[in-house]
Order: structure tokens, then C-alpha cells, then sequence
């Protein structure tokens, strides 16, 4: 049975014009939901938004928004809200990273992984946690969730990862707050916590990992979309995807 606008789930993915947000954009929508699709560069939002409503079928609405940039957030979140008044799932999949030693930390290399990967997600969550409420207490069963993408190397350092690993870890401790907060309000947060996964964020490692040692991007797009499919009873606080061989909680 096709889903009528009026009974479709909603998501919101930030970092979805490419990698493992388009991934969890594209999948979502084939199961369904209507998608919000945020990145920061207009042609690829645009581009997402055209492939999403081409191969599914599902609508689609797209939203330039650099995370860096707190006036941004807000547009985005109200944006969103105008055009569809209700978010079940809320992915936050924007993120970069840069590789250097703690002797060798740039500050604007600090400030952008810090305002990036931490204090975007805390604030859009903010802003669009009245709409998450809203839509769980509509819809009881499922409720609304939040699906923050974290890394491995927030729970198991890698060297050279200084930074990036302190704001995954801090993602890590952000969702295990939010659902202690607001579960009880049906707004239910995970964050999903992989090695590394085979994208072009992690193409300057194709020398030193073979790509086929890697995770694949549908690897972390089942596990969101497992997600969504829980009741609003099932609080998962993390999940971390490792990859196979001797060094389980290695990047």
C-alpha cells in the first residue's frame, strides 16, 4: 500500500547530499518517509533531492544549511517544519574529520570538527526537539527518534584522531542523555558508532586499508533503518559496527 502524504513518517537527514546520509536519505524514502535532505552546498542538495524523488517516488524537500553556521540551524529546523509539521526521524549524519597528531592541532582544524560534528547536532536537536515531542505524542507507537552518526573511534581512540574522536565520543554521551530526557516523551535517541566505512571521506586510506577490509554504507543504513522500525518502548542508547579481523574496537 502506498503511504498518503497525511500518513507518511518523516525524516530529516543533515549531511545527505552524498555518502552514508544520501545512503539513509535514499533507503528512508524507499521505505515510505518523507525526506528533508540538508548539506551545505546547494547543487548537491539539489541533485539528492531529484534522485530521491526519481528513484522512489517519495517527496522530497532540500535545504542548503552549513552546520558551522548557528543562523543556519535554525533556518533548516523551521524550514522543515513549514514544510511538513511533523519529524519521526531525525538522522544526523553530517561530519568531517582531520587526521594530525595532538602536537600538530590546527585551531581552525579544532573549532570546524567541533562545530561540525558537536555543537550542530546539539543545537538542531534543540531547535527541533518541540517537533520530535509533538510527533511521538501523535504517533505513540513509534514514537520519534534522533540516529546521531558517531564513530568507533569515539569509544576506542585512534592515534592522529585526537579531535574527531572527542566530539564522536561526546555524540556518544549526548544520545545516552537525550533518551534519559525525553524517552519518556516517546523521543528516543541512538547513536550508531561504525569502523571505517568505504565513502570518499575515507579514500586518502585506500593505501594504507584496502578498501574491501572496509564496512559498506549499507552496513550503517540497515542498522538506522532498523531503528525506525522500533517501538517508542525500545530505548538503544549505542550501537557500534566494527569491522572483521583481529582488532574488534579498532578504526
Amino acid at each position: 500500500m502506498i503511504a498518503t502524504d497525511r500518513e507518511r513518517r518523516v525524516a530529516l537527514v543533515t549531511g545527505g547530499s552524498r555518502g552514508i546520509g544520501l545512503d539513509i536519505a535514499l533507503r528512508l524514502a524507499g521505505e515510505g518517509f518523507a525526506v528533508t535532505v540538508a548539506a551545505r552546498k546547494e547543487a548537491g542538495v539539489a541533485a539528492a533531492v531529484a534522485r530521491i524523488e526519481e528513484q522512489t517516488g517519495a517527496p522530497a524537500f532540500g535545504v542548503a544549511a552549513d552546520m558551522a553556521d548557528e543562523t543556519a540551524l535554525g533556518t533548516l529546523a523551521t524550514a522543515h517544519a513549514d514544510r511538513f509539521g511533523r519529524l519521526d526521524v531525525l538522522v544526523l549524519a553530517a561530519g568531517l574529520g582531520a587526521e594530525e597528531p595532538v602536537g600538530a592541532i590546527r585551531t581552525t582544524a579544532y573549532d570546524l570538527q567541533m562545530n561540525v560534528n558537536l555543537r550542530a547536532p546539539v543545537l538542531l536537536v534543540r531547535e527541533l526537539l518541540p517537533l520530535l515531542r509533538t510527533t511521538a505524542t501523535a504517533h505513540p507507537e513509534h514514537g520519534s527518534r534522533v540516529v546521531a552518526l558517531s564513530s568507533i573511534t569515539g569509544v576506542a581512540a585512534e592515534a592522529g584522531l585526537s579531535v574527531y574522536g572527542a566530539t564522536k565520543a561526546a555524540l556518544l554521551s549526548f544520545c545516552e542523555t537525550l533518551s534519559l530526557e525525553e524517552s519518556g516523551n516517546g523521543v528516543n535517541a541512538t547513536a550508531v558508532a561504525p569502523g571505517y566505512v568505504d565513502t570518499d571521506m575515507t579514500a586518502h586510506l585506500h593505501g594504507r586499508l584496502e578498501r574491501e577490509s572496509m564496512l559498506g554504507v549499507t552496513d550503517v543504513t540497515e542498522m538506522v533503518l532498523g531503528l525506525t522500525r522500533l517501538s517508542a518502548r525500545a530505548v538503544v542508547p549505542s550501537i557500534v559496527i566494527s569491522r572483521a579481523g583481529s582488532q574488534l574496537w579498532r578504526a
